[in-house]
Order: structure tokens, then C-alpha cells, then sequence
């Protein structure tokens, strides 16, 4: 109860005033959080400090994992990273399903890798279906005024 309250304060506070580029094509944050799927990540970038960037000029290329990918994650993790003391943690987490640039499904080969914002690599692979690490990519290629969206069915780790 109070993660999914927090959840909605915070995706209600960070985005109550949706910002348009070109006067008609919404940036990522507001092609996500539009979507209805992502308010876990919605509340986590807003903790994180993170939605200005996402809606800056980018391009940016996010794998955005689901509230259902989210939820899959141990119990209480998602809380945890969103106390002030774990803010780190959180952006590390999150800096690592971006990658900079507008990479589309068209662009990827089989075994290739991508430095994300984070600093590590992730892997790609294409064959029987797109994965990114060991989560799969189950909608590709959202476009938004500032990069692209690729929904992922995981929320993807990088070493800590």
C-alpha cells in the first residue's frame, strides 16, 4: 500500500505538466508515462532526479521495463531504491537501460553491444526474438521527439 501510493504521488508530482517538443510530439518520459505501464518507472526516475535529462534533447534510447518487470524484482527491492540513501544505487540502475543515440530495432545485429549512460555494456541479441541482456524486448521501436523506447519484460542489472 504505501509503494503504490508513493508510486502515484511521485508519477503524479513529476508529471503533472506534460511538456510537447514540436508543438506535437511528446519526449520519452511522456510517451512512457502516457502508456499507463510504467508508473514504477516513472516514480523511480523522479526519485532518481532523472526526468529532466530523459526530457532533454537527447536522443536517447530507453529499455523501459514494465511495472509488471518491476513487480517480478524481490519483494521490497523497489522501495528500497527509492530511500534517499539508495539514490546511487538507482540511477546506476537506471542510466543502464539508456543508451545515448536513437538505436531502432532496425539497427541491431545479433551479439552486438551497447555502452549505456551507466558506463557498462549491455548485449543484443536478435535471433528468435530481440534480447536485451536476458530481458526480451516485447514492443520495439515507440518513437518519441527525443529518441525511441523499447519495452523490455525485465528490469536489466548491471554489476555492481
Amino acid at each position: 500500500m504505501i509503494r503504490r501510493t508513493f508510486v502515484a504521488l511521485a508519477a503524479a508530482a513529476t508529471f503533472a505538466a506534460p511538456v510537447f517538443a514540436a508543438g506535437h510530439s511528446k519526449d520519452i518520459v511522456d510517451t512512457a508515462v502516457d502508456a499507463g505501464s510504467f508508473t514504477t518507472l516513472a516514480a523511480a526516475l523522479g526519485a532518481a532526479g532523472l526526468v529532466e535529462t530523459l526530457k532533454g534533447e537527447g536522443p536517447f534510447t530507453v529499455f523501459a521495463p514494465t511495472d509488471d518487470a518491476f513487480a517480478a524484482l524481490p519483494e521490497g527491492t523497489v522501495e528500497n531504491l527509492l530511500l534517499p540513501e539508495n539514490k546511487d544505487q538507482l540511477i546506476s540502475i537506471l542510466t543502464y537501460h539508456v543508451v545515448p543515440g536513437k538505436v531502432m530495432s532496425t539497427d541491431l545485429t545479433n551479439g552486438m553491444t551497447a555502452t549505456t549512460v551507466q558506463g557498462s555494456d549491455v548485449t543484443i541479441m536478435t535471433e528468435g526474438g530481440v534480447m536485451v541482456n536476458d530481458a526480451t524486448v516485447t514492443t520495439a521501436d515507440i518513437e518519441a521527439s527525443n529518441g525511441v523506447i523499447h519495452v523490455i519484460d525485465k528490469v536489466i542489472l548491471p554489476a555492481m
